[in-house]
């Protein structure tokens, strides 16, 4: 696609005391001194739940105010969960499609100012309608993919355990992370229900946080080699299978495509794993093992930065924290600075030519895979 990361931005995740346009320009401060603040002539910023003390906040506008790019041309998006990662396809294509050269992509979310239910509610939102009128909520439903997905591989629920141990693993390495902190599993089998069979732990977390980067035409270390989106229907009720989803599939078998790739040439990934069973699944939905699989990866030491994969690095959504629109770019950036030897203590054990990063949007309705390396084919 002739387009790379030229710099990253990361905040730390968490309870922020900064409102959201503080935390926007934080990462976007950071990624602009990554290119010595060369010019950026498109602005890609995308949140879902903006807003600031008198309502809903004018994201794009601010943000360019505050970083001076008044002459640069500026799109918002919003895509739930994986706005982050709409913003970065959408500066990505914009960028190959000629009209630009230099594109800051910005992706923020504050949450941590209102209450859990009021958050809960509005994070519904992205379910169907239909759903919502029966008082569905985004636990609740991924409680009865997890329900599935253990009655249809005969898991036991101690294999849900696996992934959340593994994100706080990683994220002890990561000094934006919410939960720097490991946990075994017998404290994740411990801690409070949410929904049947899920545990607080088996959860990401409400947070606060951004993400930015700033992407350049031309070919560099983590080139943008192959992007991919697929849909699936938004009501659970109307999906073949809730054990495995369509739009991931779909997702990673366009983004495959465009860069030319199997997934055995994957060398890190970053999988969205809202909750701690959706991490099993994705695992197996990109193609890198084989149906109920994924859940034994993260005990038998696939996953590790010296594994035969190294997945979530960065801590993932459940270590990392989960500031909705956020959450998807912070996986690009981590899969970029894997590929450009930044990650520092958090470098995976063999230094990877390609990285893949996955998106979720609502409860997984329209998916996004990211694809970066050293080449552009």
């Amino acid at each position: 696609m002739n387009v790379h990361v030229a710099s990253v931005g990361v905040g730390r995740f968490g309870k922020r005391t900064e409102g959201l346009i503080d935390l926007a320009a934080e990462a976007a401060g950071l990624a602009l001194e990554g290119v010595g603040r060369k010019p950026i002539d498109l602005l890609v910023a995308g949140s879902m739940l903006a807003h600031g003390p008198a309502g809903p906040e004018p994201l794009l506008p601010r943000l360019a105010g505050r970083l001076g790019l008044e002459s640069a041309s500026g799109v918002r998006v919003e895509s739930t969960s994986g706005t982050g990662a709409m913003a970065f396809h959408v500066a990505a294509m914009a960028l190959v499609a000629g009209r630009f050269d230099r594109a800051l992509v910005v992706a923020a979310e504050k949450m941590t100012d209102r209450s859990t239910p009021e958050v809960t509610g509005e994070l519904a939102a992205a379910l169907h309608p239909s759903e919502v009128a029966h008082g569905a909520t985004m636990p609740g439903l991924a409680a009865l993919v997890a329900q599935r997905y253990l009655e249809r591989h005969d898991l036991g629920p101690e294999a849900l355990d696996g992934p959340s141990v593994h994100a706080r693993a990683m994220a002890t390495r990561n000094s934006n992370a919410m939960f720097p902190t490991a946990v075994t599993a017998a404290e994740v089998a411990a801690s409070r229900p949410v929904a049947t069979p899920l545990r607080l732990l088996h959860c990401s977390a409400i947070a606060d946080g951004a993400a930015a980067v700033v992407l350049e035409r031309g070919a560099g270390s983590a080139s943008v080699l192959g992007l991919g989106q697929g849909f699936e229907a938004m009501r659970i009720v109307d999906r073949p299978d809730l054990t495995s989803f369509a739009a991931t599939r779909i997702a990673a078998r366009r983004a495959y495509e465009a860069a030319r790739i199997t997934r055995k040439e994957v060398g890190v990934a970053e999988v969205h794993d809202a909750f701690a069973p959706f991490a099993a699944i994705h695992l197996e939905d990109l193609g890198f093992c084989g149906p109920g699989a994924g859940a034994g990866w993260f005990t038998e030491a696939r996953v590790g930065l010296a594994g035969q994969l190294p997945v979530n690095p960065s801590g993932g959504l459940i270590g990392r924290g989960h500031p909705i629109a956020a959450s998807s770019l912070a996986g690009i950036a981590e899969i970029a600075q894997q590929l450009r030897g930044e990650s520092g203590t958090r470098a995976v054990a063999r230094a990877p030519k390609v990285g893949l990063a996955h998106a979720v949007s609502g409860l997984a309705a329209h998916n996004f895979v990211t694809i970066l390396g050293g080449r552009d084919p």
